[in-house]
């Protein structure tokens, strides 16, 4: 049976966006206190090991790194499917980049054990940086696909997979364990189900910290992030709007002398 580990990060909900704010002195956006969902690209990439599960047999973990609110989001993981669930929560792993990111949860897989596959959306929607998946492959020596389309032979030792890439695809021979990187072509996330959710309340939710993973501080969060924000400015954009009068073509004589002061036309 497989083992299988996906990667969920809680991000802002969307219609949070007008309350976020930036931390003047970490550079980075609180979490504590805004309403968080589950990164779009990663259900996707949760639904693909539900779909693993249900044809060839896996068991799946849910692994999430953020603070105490975010164990919400992998609770609903476990309502729609998933085996385990796991939050990386501590204080130190706050401001964390990519790379920070990725050596934490790499820590976190190894602590698990064996893994065949190990699952994550192409991009967050709060960062978009693309670089998670491949820097987990690194610290854990695995080889990586980003840009997933299709699974076209998941049976066995080695799978077959097609991956976008500028103006085409490829397709790519590769043996397990592995990482892949989804995007949001490859299928269509399901949504909770009563039974789903009713299931999750027997399962329980375990939260690692620093400690539990053995790891220096000045290795992960802000301290162990080589990328820095020096700074950062506020643009205020602002558009002025004119009412043209006058019939339609009036008004059309008179846009497009406009767009030609305006060196539009």
């Amino acid at each position: 049976m497989l083992s299988i580990v996906v990667c969920v990060k809680a991000v802002p909900e969307p219609k949070a966006a007008e309350d976020l704010k930036i931390d003047p002195v970490t550079k980075a956006i609180p979490r504590h206190d805004i309403p968080l969902e589950i990164n779009p690209l990663d259900r996707n990439a949760l639904e693909a090991a539900l779909h693993f599960k249900e044809q060839a047999g896996a068991s799946i973990t849910v692994i999430s790194m953020g603070p105490p609110p975010a164990g919400d989001i992998v609770k609903e993981c476990l309502a729609l499917g998933s085996d385990e669930g796991i939050l990386l929560s501590d204080p130190a792993f706050a401001g964390a980049d990519a790379l920070a990111t990725a050596y934490t949860l790499a820590k976190a897989i190894e602590k698990l054990g064996e893994v065949d596959l190990v699952l994550c959306g192409r991009a967050s929607s709060d960062g978009a940086t693309e670089w998670v998946g491949p820097e987990l492959s690194v610290f854990l020596d695995f080889p990586v696909v980003t840009m997933v389309r299709e699974f076209i032979q998941f049976n066995g030792s080695s799978w077959q997979v097609k991956a976008d890439i500028e103006n085409g695809y490829r397709l790519v021979q590769v043996e397990l364990p592995a990482i892949f990187t989804v995007t949001q072509d490859l299928n269509s996330p399901r949504t909770l189900s009563f039974s789903g959710i009713i299931q999750s309340r027997k399962k329980e939710i375990t939260t690692w910290g620093l400690k539990d993973l053995a790891l220096p501080a000045n290795t992960v969060g802000l301290a162990g992030s080589p990328t820095i924000v020096s700074k950062l400015e506020y643009v205020e954009s602002k558009r002025e709007c004119e009412i043209i009068e006058g019939s339609l073509d009036e008004k059309l004589d008179q846009m497009i002398g406009k767009l030609v002061e305006a060196g539009a036309v």
